[in-house]
């Protein structure tokens, strides 16, 4: 076999010449490739003894090694130079025009939360935000949600593992631990609206695992039923900007009594019947009522003087009633070809 020292000194030496990548690949295929001059010394093996072939082809290997190691390198080298030379060749030409830039605009769930906002702020209720993580006290509790209620089940509820955020906690099933939190904090009268992201475990074309909901909560003293339907017939028919009919329907919510689902006289074909109401003419959207007794002496306030009412309603669901928009994931799939559509209104 030829002296390895002196191929690897050759190779080392083709190697630092190498001024350019085309050049860098010629020597590396000269030397490294599948008929190179170092590989080759491996057919060399078959002649030596038994005895000495491992050894011999212990230190091929480790010359192979080494020579790879010296062309890494240097390829590295020509790169960065290669890089170099590119970056101070550019020109900007200044007389060119601009190509200029399209205007972002904001999401379709985010125009819906600031226009409930702003109609509600309009009447009197105050903005209230609170943690995404919550305990088992303020998301259940509080709101008189009993043991064994099934919105307490592992599989509605996305609970945190113990030592995460504490023990007992988890991702909020609504904001209503919101209201809980403003009324602790302050003592009636009291009007907060608390938007923000909640989570359930569910999914398919109108529900998805995150999704937005806005929920309100009035207590004062002598509040009524009536004051109730008033408002949120009001912020209908202002949020849709059309006339609407309204009924509310007997439900039952632990934190509110007596409770009702809203339904209002559907958006698309004005309560005739159509695909999007199911031929009933009315689509249902929120839930309702008079603050319990046992939520308002969890939070230290007299049942006896004041009382209250609540309700609640997804932002998303609005937003898809607004727009015609017949599935809610289009609303996370960040398809910009979906959003550009809402840019002017």
């Amino acid at each position: 076999m030829e002296s390895l020292s002196e191929l690897t000194e050759r190779a080392r030496a083709d190697i630092t010449a190498s001024a350019d990548l085309t050049r860098h690949d010629e020597v590396r295929v000269h030397w490294r490739g599948k008929k190179g001059l170092l590989t080759e010394q491996l057919k060399s093996l078959g002649g030596l003894p038994a005895a000495e072939r491992p050894a011999a082809g212990q230190r091929i290997n480790e010359a192979k090694s080494r020579v790879q190691v010296q062309l890494d390198e240097r390829r590295g080298l020509l790169e960065h130079d290669a890089v170099e030379r590119t970056l101070s060749a550019g020109r900007i030409d200044i007389t060119l025009e601009g190509r200029g830039e399209q205007s972002g605009g904001l999401h379709p769930v985010t125009r819906a939360r600031l226009r409930i906002e702003k109609l509600f702020s309009d009447v009197g209720f105050t903005v209230a935000q609170g943690p995404e993580i919550e305990d088992d006290f303020h998301n259940f509790t509080a709101l008189n949600v009993p043991e064994n209620h099934p919105a307490r089940a592992m599989h509605d509820t996305f609970y945190l593992e113990p030592g995460q955020a504490g023990e007992g906690t988890l991702l909020r099933t609504h904001t209503s631990p919101v209201q809980i939190r403003a009324l602790r904090a302050g003592k009636p009268p009291l009007a907060v609206i608390a938007p923000g992201r909640v989570y359930r475990i569910d999914s398919d074309a109108t529900h998805t695992p995150m999704f937005h909901q806005i929920e309100g909560l009035l207590v004062d003293t002598d509040v009524s039923f009536a004051q109730l339907k008033s408002i949120l017939h009001g912020f209908m028919e202002a949020f849709f900007e059309r006339d609407l009919a309204m009924r509310l329907r007997p439900s039952y919510f632990p934190f509110t009594e007596p409770s009702a689902e809203v339904d209002i006289s559907c958006v698309e074909c004005g309560g005739k019947g159509c695909r999007l109401c199911k031929h009933t003419g009315w689509i249902e959207v929120l839930g309702c009522g008079m603050v319990h007794p046992n939520v308002l002496a969890s939070c230290d306030v007299d049942p006896d003087r004041y009382t209250g009412y609540a309700f609640g309603m997804g932002i998303d669901r609005l937003a898809m009633l607004r727009y015609g928009v017949n599935d809610l994931r289009l609303f996370f799939e960040n398809d910009l070809r979906f959003l550009r559509q809402f840019r002017g209104g």
